[in-house]
């Protein structure tokens, strides 16, 4: 009774199936053997990507496709933007961008404000062009604030610091860290926007005494002065700066280390899939 039971359990034959297909037991075999092959293909490019996203862990399919593709030849892996794209998309690891909105700037102040001469200013080179910008990181006991300075040839951060307030100190440092790496600053002209911080006499004090140009956004701060808000979105996007540490040292750490990567390890589509150190350093 219980082998009368079993045979007649499941599903039909195989060769009833492809006889009701019309198909033949090879091509269904042939199907089989792709669907595996395309299984193993599936797993090896997750793990490879799953090994990138340990330093990178918001790095978008254009640059994985790039930066992995050693990885993938090593493998026997042929992967394309739109095959990577769909296997990330299966398995939920695409990357999704978020909006910030923040008021790091005080233009309500004494101190004169300059023009912006970086309009028509066609940038070919390192220490060109130096764009500042001061951005906030949460804490648990509230903001502290990231200031940055960035080469905007070789979208390089040149200096930077972060401090748990908004005065004057932090943008002097970053600006400091920046002099004192820079080899030749002949012509440079540094931008910002018109921050109390930037407009200051002490800061730009120190922009005269190194014969640095000072140029400053007018209206639509957020447009002219774009480069530097693009490189705290990249910061806070990819290396998960949009986080609340639990204190000022970690994010300090946390700060150094997604700089380091920024700048080091990081490719860029507009540096031709280059990091900025790299970019830097052959141009400087």
């Amino acid at each position: 009774m219980s082998k009368t039971k079993d045979k007649t359990k499941g599903f039909a034959s195989l060769d009833t199936i492809c006889t009701s297909f019309g198909l033949k037991r090879d091509a269904f075999y042939k199907y089989k053997r792709r669907e595996q092959t395309r299984s193993d293909i599936e797993k090896k490019v997750i793990q490879i990507v799953k090994q990138r996203r340990r330093s990178l862990p918001r790095e978008g399919v254009r640059k994985l496709e790039k930066s992995l593709r050693k990885e993938f030849e090593n493998e026997k892996v042929k992967v394309g933007r739109d095959t990577l794209f769909n296997i990330l998309r299966k398995y939920n690891m695409l990357t999704l961008r978020k909006k910030y909105s923040s008021r790091t700037t005080n233009s309500l102040h004494r101190f004169h404000k300059y023009k912006n001469i970086i309009k028509d200013v066609r940038v070919t080179r390192p220490n060109q062009v130096w764009a500042s910008d001061i951005t906030y990181i949460r804490t648990v006991k509230g903001f502290c604030y990231l200031a940055l300075i960035t080469d905007m040839h070789s979208r390089k951060i040149v200096g930077y610091d972060i401090s748990d307030s908004l005065e004057l100190k932090g943008c002097e440092r970053a600006l400091n860290k920046a002099l004192y790496q820079a080899k030749d600053i002949e012509h440079l002209i540094h931008h910002s926007d018109r921050g109390i911080q930037y407009c200051s006499n002490v800061y730009t004090q120190i922009l005269k005494r190194n014969n640095i140009g000072i140029s400053m956004t007018e209206e639509n701060h957020c447009y002219e002065n774009a480069m530097a808000e693009r490189v705290n979105g990249i910061l806070k996007d990819e290396f998960y700066l949009d986080q609340t540490f639990d204190s000022l040292a970690h994010a300090k750490r946390a700060t150094k280390n997604a700089i380091k990567l920024y700048n080091e390890v990081r490719l860029h589509l507009s540096l031709n899939f280059n990091t900025p150190n790299m970019v830097y350093k052959l141009t400087a």
